[in-house]
């Protein structure tokens, strides 16, 4: 056998095995996909079999059908405080403004105390416990402080996504390769290119890291804020369906704040796989 038919049948075995592998994960994926649908449909369809047969309360716990017929009644119809897509915009807008801030801040404030140590010993104690405190509980104060407008929603959502990526943030920048800021330092590299083009390069994805959790809780923090004073929001929306006993409304309202949150979390997901085409497949992926 000469040896160009035993290149190109090794490469043939070679395409066939890069085959097999995506036709088994694309098989993977739809079962996998098509089981998350089969859980969510036996716990809808569970959760409206015991509501209707009484065996759980349906007017404390509702059910599926009357939340759905909420969900339409207010795309139809509206709600007492407007349109539902205002409400959703509302909160929306509460929220990034409050993610984007507060991003901002704990990566700039996380790289800084990560290169600059004595400031990191100085500052480090009033952090932890600034980060110890259920900032939760500061809600009503903005209240008072900002007034019922966006301005305390915006506040509570930063206060909430500080930390997280002021941490990441933190921690990334100490993780950098020493041998790699040793190098950059060789080749004549000062401190704001050792930050610029070295640090905030390999913290990045411990910063990503933290900006998937971040937007749940720049949403916490504006729905808590419109729960405890607002004239708009989906926080609103919870707050009178509760003062209503309406708890179709209660449960409406999350499912609606599910979708955005699910819909969020799937931009980030593909921003970070664009932004690190270059990390290596995980080891689970690569089986």
């Amino acid at each position: 056998m000469s040896p160009d038919t035993i290149t190109a049948k090794t490469a043939g075995t070679g395409t066939e095995r890069t085959r097999a592998r995506a036709r088994a994960a694309r098989n993977r994926g739809y079962l996998v996909t098509g089981s998350r649908i089969a859980v969510l449909l036996a716990v809808i369809g569970l959760w409206e079999w015991l509501a209707r047969t009484a065996v759980i309360d349906p007017f404390n716990f509702s059910m599926p059908s009357k939340i759905w017929d909420q969900i339409r009644t207010w795309v139809v119809d509206g709600t007492a405080q407007g349109s539902l897509w205002e409400q959703i915009w509302y909160t929306l807008y509460e929220a990034l403004l409050g993610w984007v801030i507060g991003v901002i801040a704990g990566v700039l404030l996380g790289i800084a105390l990560g290169r600059v140590r004595f400031a990191a010993d100085v500052l480090g104690p009033y952090i932890k416990v600034l980060n110890a405190l259920p900032r939760i509980v500061l809600a009503p104060i903005f209240l008072i402080w900002f007034g019922l407008g966006p301005a305390s929603k915006v506040a509570s959502a930063v206060v909430l996504v500080f930390f997280p990526v002021f941490f990441n943030a933190f921690q990334g920048a100490r993780e950098v390769d020493r041998d790699l800021v040793a190098n950059s330092r060789i080749l004549g590299a000062g401190n704001r290119q050792v930050t610029l083009q070295v640090v905030i390069p390999s913290a990045t994805s411990w910063i990503f890291t933290s900006l998937h959790v971040s937007f749940g809780f720049a949403l916490i923090g504006a729905i808590v804020g419109e729960y405890i004073g607002a004239t708009k929001g989906l926080g609103l929306l919870v707050a009178a369906s509760q003062g209503t006993f309406n708890a179709a409304g209660v449960y409406a309202a999350m499912v609606i704040l599910a979708i955005v949150a699910l819909l969020a979390e799937g931009l980030l997901t593909f921003l970070e796989k664009r932004l690190f085409r270059w990390k290596p497949a995980d080891a689970d992926t690569a089986r």
